[in-house]
Parts: structure tokens; sequence; C-alpha cells
């Protein structure tokens, strides 16, 4: 039985930046842009799930440094950590 390599942030993001390249290239037909778009949704989705965590983790081993960084950056999350 095999097990399936989850893929980091980082490969996440460039699978994102490839998503973008192909969706912007004029010979992308619709259909297969819309496959891109809801696969782009899924990574995205799960990326914000795994930097929520990774903030949760961060506030539990050391709460002072969620809190400097909150008053220094309060506008510079760009909606990552909402609960919506």
């Amino acid at each position: 039985m095999s097990q399936k390599k989850k893929a980091t942030i980082e490969e996440l993001i460039a699978r994102l930046e490839e998503i973008t390249g192909e969706m912007e290239n004029p010979d992308t037909g619709i259909d297969r842009s819309i496959k891109l778009y809801e696969e782009g949704l899924k990574i995205a989705d799960d990326c914000r799930k795994r930097l929520r965590d990774a903030r949760q983790k961060i506030e539990v081993i050391n709460p002072e440094t969620i809190e400097k960084q909150t008053e220094n950056k309060q506008d510079q999350d760009y909606g990552l950590f909402n609960d919506s």
C-alpha cells in the first residue's frame, strides 16, 4: 500500500502559480479554465487551513509573538485568518 505524500505549502503555492499562468493563457478553453479554477479554490482553502493551524500552534508555544504581530501588522493578514 503506497502512501501519498502531502504537498508542502510551497508546492501548493507553486501549483497555484501554474494554474494562474494556464488560466491567463488565451488558448485555454472555458471548460479547462473552470476545472483549473475549482482546483485553485481547493488549494487556496487547504493553504488557509494550514496557515491557520500553524498560527494556532505558535499561539500555544509563544502567545506574545502573535500578540506583537497583531498589534504591529493588524491589516496585513489579507483575510487569511478570518473565520469565514
